[in-house]
């Protein structure tokens, strides 16, 4: 069952669509904004993240705003059926916080267009749906410097929600990162077709330590159970979306945190100020939105360098984790010598860097 808490009482905005904007209320009135999330608000990971960005939009905006959240929603007719009863329930803004929440989402964001959606990870757009997410690929890059320099088998093991190209993009980016360090590394992938399953992602870590994996990557898995593992097991371990260095004190290698709340704080404002629009937010370390959590004291002192370096180049804009030259996992040129992969490209990415031993499903 879904869980639905009423976080703050008051009324309900009215919101009527103007131009290309939308208006938000009377000042008196409160702005209801719906919060839906893929898997359970715990103490770290995506979910987790979502809702801090929700408390610093009611930090910002105090009584004006009215949150209503909704976690653990599966994709599909639930999630569905939930932004519908927020919506009949007066919420003139919704965040809705999974890949596969965009089709429902958009076709309700066209048959409501007084109320305006904003999108995890998403890549399409309307006058009142956009979307979010962050350059995880550039702290995915760290993590990969990191990880080489510390593998003894040389091999890595990843164990990854979905093959979205954003998933795609921060494996490729994890292993550029590596070879960078160690040239021969190997990473070998496990997809578990979901964001949240506890058991079978310790399964698959289980497994991926036996294949010789000593450092492990849980990519969008919204619990710590892979960290935890890999404490036990005493392999290395990085994550994706929070710091989790609490489980894992002597085996954590870094955590790829992420910062919603500037992104947030702004589209509300927007909305109060009847000027939103659907655009696409993609943060980085240059904004602050993509950064590196509790990084190991037991990182070479050459490849901390390496790290720092690439850190202040991504915050100034000057480097991409994604620059040729670049083979596919058949040797295929797909970056050719100093050539940047584009921002579209990189959204619709589908193919896997050399070294990367798993394919892709077809």
């Amino acid at each position: 069952m879904s869980l639905i808490r009423n976080l703050l009482s008051g009324a309900l905005a009215l919101a009527i669509a103007t131009g290309a904007g939308i208006a938000a209320g009377a000042a008196e009135e409160k702005l209801k904004i719906g919060f839906v999330y893929p898997s359970p608000v715990g103490d770290v990971g995506w979910a987790h993240e979502l809702d801090e960005g929700r408390k610093k939009i009611v930090e910002a905006y105090g009584d004006k705003v009215e949150a209503v959240t909704a976690e653990n929603i599966p994709e599909g007719p639930d999630a569905a059926r939930i932004m519908n009863q927020m919506i009949a329930d007066g919420a003139k803004m919704l965040m809705i916080g999974s890949f596969g929440y965009m089709n429902d989402g958009l076709k309700l964001a066209k048959q409501h267009p007084e109320v305006a959606f904003i999108h995890a990870s998403g890549y399409k757009l309307a006058p009142n749906f956009g979307n979010f997410q962050t350059r995880n690929y550039e702290s995915a890059y760290i993590g990969g410097i990191a990880a080489g320099s510390l593998t003894k088998s040389k091999v890595l093991g990843v164990v990854a929600a979905y093959p979205i190209p954003e998933v795609v993009g921060i494996i490729n980016a994890f292993t550029l990162g590596a070879q960078k360090v160690a040239p021969d590394v190997t990473v070998k992938v496990v997809w578990l077709n979901s964001w949240f399953d506890p058991n079978k992602s310790q399964e698959s870590a289980r497994s991926l330590v036996a294949q010789n994996a000593d450092v492990l990557f849980s990519l969008y898995q919204d619990t710590p159970e892979v960290v935890t593992l890999a404490e036990e097991l005493g392999v290395y371990v990085l994550n994706t979306s929070s710091d989790m260095a609490k489980y894992a004190p002597k085996k954590y290698l870094m955590g790829m945190t992420i910062d919603w709340g500037p992104h947030f704080v702004a589209e509300v404002g927007k909305v109060l100020d009847g000027k939103f629009e659907g655009t696409a937010y993609w943060g980085g370390m240059k904004d602050g939105a993509v950064g590196v959590g509790s990084l190991t004291a037991d990182v070479p002192a050459p490849a901390k360098a390496l790290i720092d370096e690439a850190v202040a180049a991504m915050k100034a804009g000057t480097f991409h984790p994604l620059t040729g030259p670049v083979l596919d996992q058949d040797g295929a040129e797909k970056l050719a010598a100093g050539a940047v992969i584009a921002d579209g490209d990189l959204l619709g990415i589908n193919w896997l860097v050399k070294g990367v031993e798993t394919r892709i499903p077809q």
